[in-house]
Parts: structure tokens; C-alpha cells; sequence
């Protein structure tokens, strides 16, 4: 139930900002991918391309004093100049252009909305130890330092022609190309009747979370505590009076910063994402121990080598999965119904049942490996099937590979309001962290 006490907003809302930017020559340098696809190599090339790179405030250091280390750090580049707030507060036009893609969207303040009011709807599980981990970084920095990853269907709408009438007629505040290919550049909308027009657009819709479940959660959570230090405040001050003999109010007159999060807002009818599997790696679970438990509950192919399997995966329907360590995979595909139908929830729909995602978390990690999709037991690798085989290799564990989800199907989970397991997607392309970051003193 959403907490009577905290602003609703009016439907979707994305409020103009003060962006605080780069001043550098080479902004491709100080940016990077988000903080869930960085790896300790990561980090370390991109402190070696920059010294002011954003990596430094999204990644601190690993001791126990690194959220004050970001916080010190994004001072001293506001105070050097590095980082300047923009004068106007703006909406952003963000576009991404290279081989193969093409993705426009907006930059802002989105008004923060519980799940349950239906306004920006969450379709994946969120684990604790990266909520409590964002939570402490914004509360010390004060800042969102990049922004979250919202869908929503514009069907042509005002926000949508107004995005593609920017980037198509009018010069860009900045423009970076990134190592990967990827053209970046940001235009800043000001005038007051062209962010009514595109609020006004939006008001009714309804925006998905394609990436950033995790600090979303951390923007909800942030939002609570403030509201409830605020109301401790009140209720020390109830009955008292200022000085002039006015009653001090009980709650603020207007949403504050910590209403609102930085968010990207991409029409998914013009600019359809791109949906990629996430894999696992079990390091303690070596391949052939896998495969024999395996071969009890779902029939087992074996192939020569991964580029093979690969290709088997790709073909196969239903729930299957390939693993790997190296040299030969194995194709895991006709899971046994009996034990697969007294495995899974029976309070679940249909369609979250037959997800790839769920099968593994609540029949084959825990019903034929013996354990918990949690973060202790299992790894994480986005995207790369060959980088999860050299993981698992390397820990003597076992990679399984996955299958995309469809959107149609992540679609209709969170439309019955209905999550899928945790690390289920991979939309993109995400926004590049480090082109517009928000600050609460500026907002």
C-alpha cells in the first residue's frame, strides 16, 4: 500500500533539472557503462583513460570509507570546475547512434511513484546487498550519478515527435563517441511551453523499468527515510511556534529533491530495445557433477565445443540451458513435467512459469543442484556467453547459458504485476553514466 504520507505525483512526470556536466575536452573519457557492468579490469582502464573519469564516484574504493570518498571527490570537482551545474534548468534530449543502433530519448527527474500506483512499473526482483550498497552512496553524495533506464509506449505522442524534432533540427550541447562504437549527444529543452507539452503527453502513461531496478528501489528508499526524518522533525516540533507566533507546518508544502529521480524515458514504439540474456556461473559446481544431476530431471545433449551449443541453444523452445566450462557443452533441454509441475509456484501465472529465468531459480538451481539463486552462490555475467565460459573455468565452476526473454513476455509479467527473477534482462542500449549527473543542491 503506497504510504499516504509521501507526494504522489500527478501520473508520469519528468521535472526539468540543473544538469551538472563535464567541462573536459574529451567527454567519451570520463564516462562509462553503468556501475552493474563494470569489472575490477574495467576500473582500472577507465581511471587509466581519465583522471576525472565518473568511475571514481560510481565505484569508490573498497574500504569502508569509499561513499565519503565519492562525496569528497565530486566536491572538489564542483569546486575546481571540473563538474559545472547548467545554468536553466532543462529536460534532455539523450541520443545513441552507431552500427546497428539508434535510440533517442529524454533525461529528467522522474516523479517517483510506489509499484502498486501503476505509473512506473517494476518487472524484476532486486536483492538487498546492491539497494543497501546505492542507498549509502547517494545518501553520502547526495546525488544521483546516473539514471535509470525507463520504457514506456509514446505511440507518436507529443514527447515522442518533440524528441526527433530536437536531434533532427538543432545543434547539440555535447557530442562524445565512446570506445564502443557509440555516438552520444544531449540537447537541453528549456522553454516552458515545450516541457508542458511533453509532461502533458506523458501524465497518462505508464513507463516500464528496463534497467536500474536496484536503484530505483534505492530512490524509494531514499525517499522513505527522508520523509521519515522529516516527520520525526514535526512531531518534535508540534505545538511550538516560531519566533513570530506562526505554527510550524506539519508537513512540506512541496515535493523535494528526493521526489524525484534521474531517469532516461525512451518510446519503445519508436525506438524498440534491445533485449540480451544475462548468464550465470556457479563456481562451486564443477561440469561434470552438474551434467550427472542434471540428467535426472531434463534430457542432456552433448556438444562438441560452445560455438556448437550455442547455436543448439538458440533453436531450442521451452526452458533449456547450455553448460559449459570449456570444451565439450551440454544442451539441457525437456525438463521431467512431474517434477518441473511440483517445483514451480502455484501462485504464479502461467507465462511467469515458463520462463527460462524462473525454471532455473525455482527448479534447477535449488531442485537439482542443491541451492540458492543467490549472490553468495551464483555469478553474474551480462551478455558475453564466452566470458562466463572463462569464468567457470577458472573457478572450476560451471557456466550456464540462457536465452533473451522476449519483451512481449516481460511485457505481460509486469502488466499482471508479477516479477521475474532477479538478473532475468538486459535492455539496451543503457545510457552512458557520466554525460548528465543530478545533485540535490542544484535541484
Amino acid at each position: 500500500m503506497a504510504n499516504p504520507e509521501l507526494p504522489v505525483p500527478d501520473g508520469l512526470v519528468l521535472r526539468p533539472f540543473h544538469g551538472v556536466r563535464f567541462t573536459v575536452d574529451d567527454l567519451a573519457r570520463v564516462t562509462s557503462p553503468p556501475y552493474d557492468l563494470v569489472g575490477e579490469a574495467d576500473v582500472r582502464n577507465l581511471l587509466d583513460s581519465h583522471p576525472n573519469n565518473v568511475v571514481r564516484l560510481i565505484l569508490p574504493g573498497a574500504d569502508r570509507h569509499r561513499y565519503a570518498e565519492a562525496r569528497e571527490t565530486l566536491q572538489a570537482w564542483l569546486s575546481s570546475g571540473v563538474l559545472v551545474p547548467d545554468e536553466t534548468p532543462a529536460v534532455y534530449v539523450y541520443e545513441q547512434i552507431g552500427p546497428g543502433v539508434v535510440q533517442r530519448g529524454l533525461i529528467g527527474d522522474v516523479g517517483l511513484a510506489a509499484p502498486e500506483q501503476h505509473v512506473i512499473l517494476p518487472h524484476e526482483d532486486v536483492m538487498p546487498g546492491p539497494v543497501a550498497d546505492r542507498l549509502a552512496l547517494m545518501r553520502t553524495t547526495e546525488a544521483n550519478l546516473e539514471p535509470i533506464f525507463l520504457l514506456y509506449e509514446g505511440a507518436g505522442g507529443a514527447a515522442s515527435l518533440l524528441v526527433d524534432q530536437v536531434a533532427l533540427s538543432r545543434q547539440p550541447l555535447v557530442e562524445a563517441e565512446t570506445r564502443d562504437g557509440l555516438r552520444h549527444r544531449l540537447w537541453a529543452i528549456t522553454d516552458p511551453d515545450e516541457l508542458a507539452s511533453l509532461n502533458a503527453d506523458l501524465r497518462t502513461r505508464q513507463a516500464l523499468i528496463a534497467d536500474g531496478h536496484h536503484r530505483y528501489a534505492t530512490y524509494l528508499a531514499l525517499q522513505r527515510e527522508h520523509h521519515a526524518l522529516q516527520r520525526e522533525h514535526h512531531i518534535l516540533l508540534r505545538g511550538q511556534r516560531d519566533t513570530d507566533g506562526t505554527a510550524v507546518p506539519q508537513h512540506p508544502a512541496e515535493p523535494g529533491p528526493r521526489d524525484f529521480g534521474l531517469a532516461l524515458l525512451v518510446d519503445s514504439t519508436s525506438y524498440p530495445p534491445d533485449l540480451k540474456a544475462i548468464h550465470r556461473v556457479i563456481p562451486g559446481l564443477p561440469l561434470e557433477e552438474a551434467v550427472a544431476k542434471a540428467k535426472g530431471a531434463w534430457q542432456v545433449r552433448e556438444h562438441a565445443d560452445l560455438a556448437e551449443g550455442l547455436a543448439a541453444l538458440r533453436e531450442a523452445t521451452g526452458p533449456a540451458y547450455l553448460l559449459s566450462a570449456g570444451g565439450p557443452a551440454y544442451l539441457l533441454t525437456d525438463p521431467d513435467p512431474d517434477q518441473l509441475d511440483q517445483a514451480m509456484p502455484v501462485h504464479r501465472s502461467a507465462r511467469w512459469r515458463a520462463l527460462n529465468t524462473s525454471v532455473l531459480a525455482e527448479f534447477l538451481l535449488p531442485k537439482v543442484w542443491g541451492m540458492n539463486d543467490d549472490e553468495q552462490s551464483v555469478r553474474i555475467v551480462h551478455h558475453d556467453p564466452e566470458a562466463a565460459v572463462r569464468l567457470a573455468r577458472e573457478s572450476g565452476g560451471t557456466a550456464v547459458l540462457l536465452n533473451p526473454l522476449t519483451v512481449d513476455d516481460v511485457l505481460a509479467v509486469a502488466a499482471q504485476q508479477e516479477r521475474v527473477p532477479r538478473k532475468s534482462t538486459s535492455f539496451g542500449p543503457k545510457p552512458r553514466t557520466g554525460l548528465v549527473l543530478r545533485t540535490f543542491a542544484f535541484d
